[in-house]
């Protein structure tokens, strides 16, 4: 008996191990992870990533093979370091710290030793790889950018971080990503999907071939080739016309909200960022406070519109039934509240709208500003109202476009003034420079030339974007759904006439280009800070607002000039040249060209805006008026979001 009890309990032991790895082996692969296996290596098979086109059909960035060599420092046996370091063209202090850095990550997953080798040193690693066990070299592409502007537009790509590959696992150490522009916007699209293969090692560490015949091999997706709305040679013009100028350019096709162009000054070549120099002129361009490259001035820098500004309070004051196109106003070299004085330049007076409009007056939409207040029981009330009609023209926010960085710009509302002076007690005269685009209100580029777009289209906007195409797929429904504004239609028409006629007559009449009906609006935005509580004045900020042609526009554009004196100056010039070049693709104002080609305003940042030291980068010395605009720009975006 006792001996069928033992036989029966080593039998029955038996089965219950017999049914478990049954279940185990057969039943239950989930305990089982290809990935987690020791004994089999894999090996990633890196996608092409997707090409990216202009809008019509150049060929801005390729790619261009790139070699690894990747570590497993469990795998790794005693080698002739000093060959292997000259191979690499590092020292044996580098050998360490990679190393070190590689197993602190895995001692058993593959992570980069070093990155991006050339073809010359690939091929000279290669014919000794076999010397050094725990290496091994990992083909992929780098970007080949086959052009040299639009850097702020392109980005670029770099390796991930720990972070990256903690939120998205994805991506593995020393996996490429995009970093900026549209490399990090379609970056799911541009990157493609990785293939994967298997490979079994025997108890040696041996690679011996496929794991069960490559049946969980997989292999890569390519990434899929974009078009974007740039047009490069726009792009390249506008970029010609920007050098030794700080500033921004955006240009919009109304009709689509398609980006045309989308300039920052200064820039710098894309190609900087691609190689194993990348991350020694990445910190190069970072550190450059003086230019900040990598500071995207149309979409992130925040400015007083300035007059551009104006011809919104005159589509509110139509909205609003509290002025007609023939109510005139009278302007004495400006507009008097209280006992303090708005100052403007000499013109005709009385002004009506479209005097009020091609002249700039002030005083004009001073009186504007203060009858749409007014029309209400509180000023609280008006602000609100006010404030609701401006922002309907994408103004005071991220606008929802397909790019990464960005500002929302500020429009005031009564709780702005409420904050500031308690609430019931603040009225209009308060809040009178936001009538002509100064006070509270500030915009971007981009807002600005989407302002332009909306009122070149008689009251909507396409939210912008920089997305045309892509490789069988479509694009975001949201860029083609039109966003109206508050402004009844027919209510554009005598402003739209007023901008016509700034070039016909009014401040831009020397900058018109002969067949083509353009429509704009000079700025010339007040730059003032406060040194030791006393206000002071630095040169003024040269913008300029447009749309061309008149009817049915091609093109809606704002040319922001930092200290760039006044809106026909630099701006204005600017802005029509661009004008011209896309709709007509050539320049006949050469004499406008051949000026802003000539024209620095490098003397103007160089200049120091007071004669008192101030402490920069740890050093004690006077700032200089771009130092100045940078610093006041930085101190506007620390409690700002910075991405869409």
């Amino acid at each position: 008996m006792r001996k069928l009890l033992l036989l029966s309990t080593v039998v029955i032991v038996g089965l219950i191990f017999i049914a478990r790895l049954f279940y185990l082996q057969v039943y239950n692969q989930s305990t089982y992870n290809l990935y987690e296996d020791n004994a089999i290596r894999k090996v990633y098979d890196y996608p092409k990533r997707g090409y990216v086109y202009d809008r019509n059909g150049k060929l801005l960035v390729a790619n261009q093979p790139s070699y690894d060599v990747m570590i497993i420092p469990r795998e790794v046996e005693p080698l002739d370091t000093l060959e292997f370091c000259n191979l690499l063209k590092i020292t044996k202090e580098d050998f360490k710290k990679k190393y070190d850095k590689a197993y602190h990550y895995s001692p058993r997953l593959p992570s980069p030793f070093v990155a991006q080798l050339s073809k010359e040193d690939y091929a000279l690693l290669q014919e000794k790889m076999r010397k050094f066990e725990g290496f091994y070299i990992q083909k992929r592409s780098l970007r080949d950018y086959q052009t040299s502007i639009g850097a702020n537009v392109l980005g670029d790509i770099g390796e991930v971080n720990n972070a990256i590959i903690q939120r998205q696992p994805y991506y593995k150490m020393g996996d490429l990503i995009g970093k900026q522009g549209i490399e990090i916007s379609y970056e799911e699209t541009l990157r493609g999907v990785k293939g994967i293969k298997f490979i079994q090692k025997d108890r040696f560490n041996r690679d011996i071939g496929p794991y069960k015949e490559g049946i969980y091999d997989t292999l890569p997706e390519p990434g899929k080739d974009i078009t974007i709305t740039i047009d490069a040679e726009l792009q390249a013009y506008g970029e010609l016309l920007m050098q030794n100028k700080r500033g921004g350019i955006i240009a919009i096709e109304p009709s689509s909200g398609e980006i045309l162009t989308m300039i920052s000054s200064p820039t710098y070549n894309p190609n900087l960022l691609v190689g194993r120099n990348r991350s020694k002129n990445f910190t190069k361009l970072y550190n450059d406070s003086l230019s900040q490259p990598l500071y995207d001035r149309g979409l992130q820098a925040m400015y007083p519109p300035g007059s551009p500004f104006k011809v919104i309070n005159a589509l509110i004051g139509l909205q609003e039934n509290v002025v007609t196109t023939n109510d005139k106003f009278t302007c004495a070299h400006g507009y008097r509240y209280g006992n303090r004085k708005m100052g403007c330049h000499g013109h005709k007076s009385p002004a009506d709208m479209n005097l009020g409009i091609y002249e700039s007056c002030n005083a004009y939409f001073a009186n504007v500003y203060r009858r749409i207040m007014d029309k209400y029981d509180t000023p609280a009330e008006g602000m609100d109202i006010w404030s609701n009609h401006v922002k309907s023209f994408g103004l005071g926010n991220y606008l929802g476009y397909d790019l990464r960085v960005g500002q929302p710009g500020k429009i005031p509302d009564a709780e702005t003034y409420n904050r500031a002076y308690g609430k019931n007690r603040w009225y209009t005269t308060f809040t009178l420079s936001n009538a002509i685009g100064q006070g509270e209100v500030l915009a971007t580029p981009i807002q600005l030339a989407n302002m332009a777009a909306a009122i070149g289209n008689r009251g909507y906007y396409y939210t912008p974007h920089i997305i045309k195409k892509i490789e069988n797929d479509t694009i975001d429904s949201k860029y083609t759904t039109p966003n109206h504004t508050t402004i009844d239609k027919q209510n554009f028409e005598p402003v739209i006439q007023g901008m016509y006629d700034v070039y016909n007559k009014g401040t831009a009449k020397y900058l018109q280009v002969p067949g083509i009906e353009i429509c704009g609006k000079t700025g010339t935005a007040e730059n003032f800070t406060r040194i030791d509580g006393v206000k002071t004045q630095l040169t003024d900020h040269s913008i300029f607002v447009a749309f061309a042609p008149k009817d049915d526009p091609k093109i809606a554009i704002a040319v922001f000039v930092e200290n760039g004196y006044w809106g026909s100056r630099f701006a204005g010039r600017i802005a029509s040249l661009m004008i011209e070049k896309y709709i007509k693709g050539e320049i006949t104002r050469t004499d406008m060209e051949n000026w802003i080609l000539q024209h620095t305003l490098e003397h103007e940042y160089e200049k120091p805006h007071s004669g008192k030291p101030f402490k920069i980068n740890g050093e004690s010395r006077i700032m200089t008026v771009n130092e100045y605009e940078l610093e006041k720009q930085r101190k506007i975006n620390i409690n700002t979001q910075t991405v869409n």
